[in-house]
C-alpha cells in the first residue's frame, strides 16, 4: 500500500481490456475517511479502447466518482477483492492469525487488495505503482504438481506456496473452503479441497450437483474430480480466462451484488425478481437469459443449494452490455430438517425453497406456467435418470448417497404445497424419490 500526497492510503487499479493480454492502469483507488474512492487516470480516459469498469457505478468521467448510496467503496472494485479463504490466508501471513474467529477487520481493504494474488477473478488487479506492473504469485500450480503433490513433498520438492497452503494447512487457517489456482496448458482452474472438518463429502456433493446441472441443460462451468494427498479435489474450469497465441486474456466481470448496488450487509434484500428486471434492460439475449436464470433457481431448490447469494451469480461486462456467466458454486448444503429458504428472495418477500414459489414468479422470467412446469419436470427427470451414474463417477459412498437423497436432493418440502396444474410435479417427485 502506498500513500498519497495528503497522507492517505492508495492503490492503482489495472485492467485487462477486452481482447488484450497485457494490463493497463485504469485509475487510482484511495481512502477518504472510512470510504474508498476511485478516479480514472487521464491517460486511460484518452484511450480509444477504454471501457468503464462498470458503467452504472464508475462511468468514464474525470475526477473522483461519487459512491452509490450505502456503499463504502465501488462494488465493481470490491468484486476483485479476495474471498473469505483469501482473507484468512492474508491474515495468517501478515499477523499470524488463524481460525474462523480471526477478525478480518484487523487489516484495511487496500491491504487485502494489494496482498492477494494477481490472478484474481475478473479482469482487475491492484498495484502500488501506476507505471510498473508486477504480478504477485505469478505462477499457478500445475495440474501435475497437484496430482503428484504427496510424492513431491516426500521427495523434498517444494510446492507452490498457494497449493501448499490450501492442501496441507487449510484446516489450521479455517474460514471458507481451502482453494488454489491451477493451470494446465490452455486452461485454468479453481481447485477446491476437502477438509478434515467436513461432516459429509462437500467436494463430491458440489461435483454431483454441477455435473447434473450440465446434464439437465444449464450453462455451468465444467468440473472434474481428482485426488491429491488423499484428499478429494474439485477442479472448476475458469470462464474468465481465455488462452491466445499472445497470452492469457481476461474477461471483465461483475457480481449480482454489484448489479443490485447493495452492500454486503444488505445482501439479504437481493431478489431474483429484481435480477430478472435488470436482465430485461441491461443484458444481451434477455429472453434466453431469463429462462436460464429461472432454471438455475429451480435446480438449486431441487438439489438443496440454499447458498445462492448475490456473489454466487455474476455477469460478463464488455463496456456496453452484460451477459450471464456460466453457473458456479452449486453446492447442496447441510440440512437437518425439511423447511429451508434460499439466500436470495425469489419474488416479493418469498424466499422459501419451494417449487411453488418459482412457478408463482414465472411471469417475471417471461415464462408461462406451462413452460415453467416443463423446465422443472425436465430437471427432475434428468436428475433421477442420472443420479446413480454421476454418484458412481464421484465414488460416493452408500452412506452419503442416503444422506443426500431425499434430504438435499428432492426434499419433500420443495413439493409439499403444489396444487392444480403443478400437482403432477409432486407425484413425479414422490415416484423418483422412491426409485432409489
Amino acid at each position: 500500500m502506498t500513500s498519497n500526497k495528503k497522507g492517505g492510503a492508495e492503490a492503482f487499479v489495472w485492467i485487462w481490456l477486452p481482447g488484450e493480454t497485457e494490463p493497463v492502469v485504469a485509475g487510482r483507488l484511495y481512502s477518504e475517511g472510512k470510504s474508498l474512492l476511485f478516479n480514472y487516470g487521464k491517460s486511460y480516459l484518452k484511450r480509444d479502447n477504454a471501457i468503464s469498469i462498470y458503467d452504472p457505478e464508475l462511468p468514464l468521467k474525470a475526477g473522483a466518482l461519487p459512491l452509490l448510496n450505502g456503499l463504502s467503496m465501488p462494488n465493481c472494485i470490491r468484486d476483485g477483492a479476495p474471498d473469505a479463504w483469501g482473507r484468512r490466508v492474508i491474515l495468517n501471513k501478515k499477523l499470524g492469525l488463524k481460525g474462523t474467529g480471526s477478525d478480518d477487520a484487523r487489516l484495511d481493504e487496500l491491504t487485502y487488495f494489494l496482498e492477494s494474488g494477481s490472478d484474481r477473478i475478473g479482469a482487475l488487479d491492484f498495484q502500488c505503482s501506476a507505471t510498473d506492473y508486477k504480478p504477485r504469485s505469478p505462477i499457478n500450480a500445475t495440474l501435475d504438481e497437484l496430482l503428484k503433490s504427496a510424492e513431491r513433498v516426500e521427495k523434498g520438492i517444494p510446492l507452490t506456496p498457494e497449493l501448499d497452503q490450501a492442501l496441507y494447512h487449510g484446516s489450521s487457517i479455517g474460514g471458507a473452503r481451502p482453494k488454489a489456482l491451477i493451470e494446465d496448458h490452455d486452461k485454468k482452474y479453481v481447485a477446491k479441497f476437502s477438509s478434515s472438518t467436513d461432516l459429509y463429502s462437500v467436494v463430491k456433493a458440489e461435483f454431483i450437483a454441477m455435473r447434473l446441472a450440465e446434464i439437465v441443460g444449464l450453462n455451468v462451468a465444467p468440473v472434474s474430480l481428482k485426488k491429491a494427498a488423499h484428499k478429494d479435489v474439485l477442479l472448476i474450469e475458469r470462464f474468465d480466462r481465455a488462452r491466445s497465441a499472445e497470452g492469457w486474456r481476461r474477461k471483465c466481470m461483475v457480481s449480482a451484488l454489484t448489479l443490485f448496488a447493495l452492500d454486503e450487509m444488505m445482501a439479504r434484500y437481493a431478489s431474483y425478481e429484481e435480477l430478472a428486471e435488470i436482465i430485461r434492460h441491461k443484458f444481451r439475449s434477455a429472453p434466453e437469459t431469463l429462462k436460464e436464470l429461472f432454471g438455475r433457481i429451480t435446480f438449486n431448490i431441487l438439489t438443496g443449494n440454499t447458498d445462492d447469494h448475490a456473489r454466487n451469480h455474476a455477469a460478463f461486462w464488455d463496456g456496453e452490455m452484460l451477459s450471464l456467466t456460466p453457473a458456479y458454486d452449486i453446492c447442496p448444503q447441510g440440512r437437518a430438517g425439511n423447511e429451508a429458504s434460499q439466500a436470495m428472495l425469489i419474488s416479493g418477500q418469498n424466499r422459501m425453497s419451494r417449487i411453488s414459489a418459482c412457478l408463482e414468479a414465472a411471469h417475471h422470467f417471461q415464462l408461462s406456467n406451462k413452460e415453467a412446469c416443463a423446465i422443472v419436470e425436465k430437471q427432475m427427470t434428468g436428475i433421477g435418470e442420472n443420479w446413480d451414474s454421476v454418484c458412481e463417477i464421484a465414488e460416493l459412498s452408500e452412506t452419503d448417497r442416503s444422506l443426500f437423497w431425499g434430504r438435499q436432493f428432492f426434499n419433500p418440502f420443495a413439493f409439499s404445497d403444489l396444487e392444480s396444474e403443478a400437482e403432477h410435479l409432486k407425484e413425479l417427485a414422490d415416484k423418483i424419490r422412491a426409485e432409489w
